[in-house]
């Protein structure tokens, strides 16, 4: 069965594959918000990706953040990761607004999608072995959702390395690089490196906002 966006959506919604995220969640929601948040103000559940599946380029990162995409419910909104890719996007003509608040705040993507390897804000950022596994059927699913697909940008090693392993190929025959382009046998699409936007990256100079535009504005061209 052929899923549209919506349906994609909320079979991630709906997971329940990983104890240890969902009451890693559960316990954010109740004990572990930022101070001045509500209950309410809290998604905690899997975080559906965000974008068109007709897009001709595909986001990845590794996972939410606990009180970012953890928070919101829509990927890389509402940390300092997500200001500088929506910034980077609205420059390059991707969306249609450079300020990513809240999953109701009216931003629309313009041929882009963005996603998660791992669907679930996981403890200390690192999601387990199995947790990739288990979500490694979404990623694999909608990328063949993904009709018109061009290219898939791999934010960061680890998203990267995911990205290959849900594909079955060999680590050491596509290694991470930032601003690599790596052509995949059998596939119309190709996968694209960055180094992931983080602070630290920033604030290190081992990512300059620069440096991050160019491979944005690659996607849109």
């Amino acid at each position: 069965m052929v899923l549209d966006s919506n349906e994609f959506d909320e079979l991630i919604v709906k997971c329940q594959k990983c104890p240890r995220l969902v009451e890693y969640a559960n316990e954010t929601k109740l004990n572990g918000r930022k101070s001045g948040f509500e209950i309410d103000d809290y998604w905690c559940k899997p975080v559906p990706s965000f974008g068109s599946l007709d897009a001709h380029a595909l986001i990845i990162g590794l996972a939410p953040g606990r009180h970012g995409a953890g928070r919101t419910g829509r990927p890389f909104t509402g940390d300092y990761a997500g200001e500088v890719l929506y910034r980077a996007l609205y420059e390059s003509g991707s969306s249609s607004s450079k300020d990513a608040i809240s999953i109701d705040d009216g931003l629309e993507l313009r041929d882009v999608r963005i996603a998660n390897a791992v669907r679930c804000a996981p403890p200390q950022n690192k999601p387990l072995i199995e947790e990739i596994r288990n979500c490694r059927p979404y990623l694999i699913q909608e990328i063949e959702l993904m009709k018109n697909l061009k290219f898939v940008l791999a934010l960061g090693s680890l998203a990267h390395r995911q990205l290959v392993s849900s594909l079955g190929l060999r680590q050491t025959d596509f290694k991470f690089g930032h601003k690599v382009i790596h052509t995949l046998s059998g596939k119309d699409w190709k996968l694209m490196n960055s180094y992931h936007p983080s602070r630290y990256n920033i604030n290190t100079k081992r990512l300059t906002y620069q440096m991050f535009l160019e491979v944005i504005q690659k996607l849109a061209h």
